[in-house]
């Protein structure tokens, strides 16, 4: 395993380099990313996948992945080497999804899953998840374009040395029916506070992406739940259509996403200016005396400050602090932040709101 994973504090600390605000329309649209689902050829799906073969495939990968230097020197992570709170981080991080990476007691790690990222963890690769490899790149702000460029780079580097399952007539094979053809996934990470204040507007948003056959999700993606406002919005099915096809769905609905945010949250402070200045005072006093947090409430109220920023009603926070703070809120990085000694099992949650609570009274106090 990578020597900067073996120090779980620094790994926190370090910021993800998709979350600073320097791609296009950084104050509604957050990331942008672009996921392959690929399976090699030889191999059954993950679904039928035994321990060796699948150890076998994830050797294959590993070889391949370190050969392609993903960002820089790749960092490679076993899940069955790894304890449950870097599991956790590469879950709070996007790097892992739940079901690669599960904490949950009675929930095991299969054999032969793994990821690995760059550095920097704009790209990475979900090994065995539902498919033998999920490419992954995310950019920051509205740049679906250098997503999808980093991640179909890495994706011919790696058909060079693991022949994926394609076939003319349907083109790439995915273990879920819906990723068949292009395997591609294409999305946006969306923060919408205005919106979210004025719930039939969202609900506006919401049946524009479907009209259009995208759809919404929460924070985590599939089968998440929107916390702090955050929104992702994202194709749902790749068989049929092409990669710029799928992408232009996100190209044409997301500015117009971005324009009706951006009218609202004018409406709002015209509107209802003082009403709006006391709810991100509240949320700055909160954040800077509370002695015990839940993960909920403190990207609720970082949320409020995000949109103070924006509003010009908030002139103490920085746009990089805010994003990089709603990652580290998270219950792994909170715990591997604050801890000290270390314990690589994950705290029960009262620990983990007083821990949460003082890390954010210490990084507002600057």
């Amino acid at each position: 395993m990578s020597a900067i994973l073996q120090d779980l504090k620094t790994f926190a600390q370090r910021a993800c380099a998709w979350l600073r605000p320097l791609g296009p329309e950084p104050d509604v649209v957050v990331s942008s990313r672009v996921r392959l689902a690929r399976n090699v050829e030889g191999f059954p799906f993950v679904s039928r996948l035994e321990g060796d073969r699948a150890v076998q495939l994830r050797d294959a990968a590993r070889a391949e992945l370190e050969r392609a230097c993903v960002g820089g020197d790749t960092v490679f992570v076993a899940m069955e080497e790894a304890p449950p709170l870097l599991r956790l981080l590469l879950r709070e991080r996007h790097l892992t999804s739940r079901d690669l990476a599960p904490i949950e007691e009675g929930e095991r790690t299969r054999p032969g899953r793994a990821v690995a990222f760059g550095e920097d963890e704009q790209v990475s690769v979900m090994v065995n998840e539902e498919d033998h490899l999920r490419i992954q790149s995310v950019v920051p702000g509205f740049d679906l374009e250098a997503a999808w460029e980093a991640a179909t780079a890495l994706d011919r580097t790696l058909e060079r040395g693991l022949p994926f399952a394609h076939t003319e007539q349907l083109g790439y094979l995915t273990g879920c029916p819906t990723n068949v053809g292009t395997g591609l996934r294409a999305s946006v990470m969306l923060h919408l506070p205005a919106l979210s204040l004025v719930r039939p507007e969202l609900e506006k948003v919401f049946t524009a992406a479907q009209r259009t056959g995208l759809a919404v999700r929460g924070l985590y993606g599939e089968g998440s739940r929107a916390v702090g406002d955050y929104y992702q919005i994202s194709n749902q099915v790749t068989l049929g259509r092409t990669e710029t096809q799928l992408i232009e769905d996100l190209r044409a609905l997301v500015p117009v996403i971005v324009r009706f945010e951006r009218t609202v949250r004018d409406a709002l402070l015209e509107e209802q200016r003082s009403a709006i200045a006391d709810r991100v005072a509240r949320s700055h006093g909160l954040l800077r005396t509370a002695r015990s947090m839940a993960t909920d409430a403190a990207l609720a109220h970082l949320s409020n400050l995000r949109l103070g920023l924006q509003l010009g009603l908030f002139d103490q926070g920085d746009l990089d602090v805010l994003n990089q703070l709603r990652v580290q809120v998270q219950p792994g990085h909170v715990q591997a932040l604050n801890q000290d000694p270390l314990e690589t099992d994950p705290l029960d949650a009262s620990a983990r709101d007083q821990l949460r609570a003082a890390y954010l009274r210490r990084r507002l106090a600057k």
